[in-house]
């Protein structure tokens, strides 16, 4: 097996590979490393590596393969980390000038711990824009990241070199964080799985200036690997006063049960987005795929969805202010050493009065509601990720587009933190000049499994997943 097919295996047939003696984690991860030499420089994923620890790592976990005593399900699988979560020995610079490198860096967010005691192996830290803010990934500290069907192209964001890092083979999964969409755009931008748990599925620490906005979830190559990692980052950790009972069972079991006779409600714009026709196209034969495959489908409009509208306004108000305090706790001369999207987005929706701020809470809490009641009627809501596929790399917005600011080209991501719903992106199309469309599946709160078994089931069905990304087709 040549090192190029050996990293771009998922991790279930690693494991299987190191189990049979086929491979070892020593050959996983050099041909993870050597993704990453290959393609770095052209994507500019990972901020760096740590080849001398990944491969002593690797050596400890083939071992432990060879005597029997592995320490899960994922022992020996390569893995990035978003350098927004705490890595213990590794700077955590956030994207943003402002952050000192020097440490000291001697904790481990939730994430991390979980996935240092499944034996994971760590490659190094990827890239982020200032702070998370965007839906794209470039900053003032790192420069731009580029996307795995084509350097010239955005990854989105915020995740974006988590997406990419895992589109290439540059490890078999990250982890990443989602604040209003920052798995799932760059997820459906790069042909990849990502999944925003329930608020509390999966700890986090330390706690986030954006508060139950934010999550971290996993994010892989295929469905299957995305249940494994939320098996894993779901463990327990006390740092984490909101996080939910530790799950009782897996999240793999049952994942291949299928979708007959679940009620699935379809919309393709949630009442006021606006789909690039491909995209449009795309995502209603992914619907038709589903209803083929035994689900009850419909097309659901305002009224079913409870006519909450675009809470744009809200979600603003809601996440900026949070986005100050973030920034001006460097001094009260961060503003201008920043993104200036960023600043700016601050200086617009940064300031609201407490009258202000509980109004943009009660329409969170009127969508969660009218949610959990469409929920009582359809098991699933489907609708595409992003209305658009990805646009030129270093672009605030898409070409023409009326604002640069990223919220008012993701209508349908943010809705969902706001709601606290498990929500997962996979691949489910490409442009005719081969941009990757997304699928967005959307459960009930607590229906992460649920979430899950739609998505294997779609993909099980397709082969969107398996197509090769342009970068690798050189």
């Amino acid at each position: 097996m040549s090192d190029h097919s050996l990293s771009l295996l998922g991790a279930g047939e690693l494991v299987a590979g190191y189990a049979s003696g086929e491979f070892t984690p020593v050959d996983a991860t050099r041909a993870a490393l050597d993704a990453i030499e290959d393609l770095n420089g052209t994507v500019n994923a990972v901020l760096f590596t740590d080849p001398e620890g990944a491969l002593a790592a690797a050596h400890e976990s083939a071992r432990r393969w060879a005597s029997g005593q592995t320490l899960g399900p994922a022992d020996g699988v390569p893995a990035t980390i978003k350098d927004m979560l705490l890595t213990t020995g590794w700077p955590t610079l956030r994207g943003s000038s402002l952050v000192d490198d020097a440490g000291p860096w001697d904790v481990d967010a939730p994430t991390v711990a979980r996935l240092r005691e499944s034996g994971s192996i760590f490659l190094g830290k990827t890239t982020t824009p200032e702070f998370a803010w965007k839906g794209v990934t470039d900053s003032i500290r790192h420069g731009v990241t580029g996307n795995p069907w084509g350097a010239h192209l955005t990854a989105g964001g915020s995740s974006g070199g988590s997406a990419t890092a895992v589109g290439l083979g540059m490890g078999a999964w990250s982890v990443g964080t989602d604040g209003g969409g920052s798995v799932r755009i760059p997820a459906s931008f790069t042909g990849t799985v990502a999944l925003k748990p329930t608020y509390g599925r999966v700890p986090i620490f330390p706690p986030s200036a954006y508060g139950t906005l934010s999550h971290a979830g996993p994010m892989t190559r295929n469905v299957t690997d995305a249940a494994l990692l939320l098996d894993i980052l779901s463990g327990p950790d006390a740092r984490d006063w909101s996080a939910l009972p530790a799950p009782t069972g897996s999240f793999v079991d049952g994942l291949d049960a299928g979708v007959a006779g679940l009620r699935i409600g379809f919309s393709p714009d949630l009442g006021y987005g606006r789909n690039d026709p491909e995209v449009d196209a795309a995502v209603r034969a992914a619907a038709a795929r589903l209803a083929e495959l035994g689900a009850h489908v419909e097309e659901v409009g305002p009224a079913q969805l409870g006519g909450w509208g675009d809470p744009l306004d809200a979600f603003h108000r809601l996440w900026f202010p949070a986005a100050r305090l973030v920034v001006g706790a460097f001094g009260s001369d961060a503003l201008e050493r920043i993104d200036p999207g960023l600043a700016e987005g601050i200086r617009t929706y940064g300031e609201c009065t407490a009258a202000e701020y509980l109004e943009a809470n009660a329409v969170r809490m009127a969508m969660g509601s009218a949610m959990g009641v469409f929920h009582e009627t359809y098991d699933v809501l489907i609708t595409p990720t992003m209305p658009i596929p990805a646009f030129p790399a270093g672009q605030a917005a898409p070409d023409g587009w009326p604002t640069p600011l990223w919220s008012t080209w993701t209508p349908y991501t943010y809705p969902f933190n706001m709601t606290q719903q498990p929500a997962l992106s996979l691949p489910c199309g490409l442009t005719a000049d081969e941009r990757p469309i997304g699928l967005q599946v959307v459960g009930p709160r607590h229906g992460d499994a649920l979430v899950l078994r739609v998505g294997r089931a779609y993909e099980a069905a397709t082969d969107w997943h398996r197509h090769l990304p342009a970068l690798l087709r050189r």
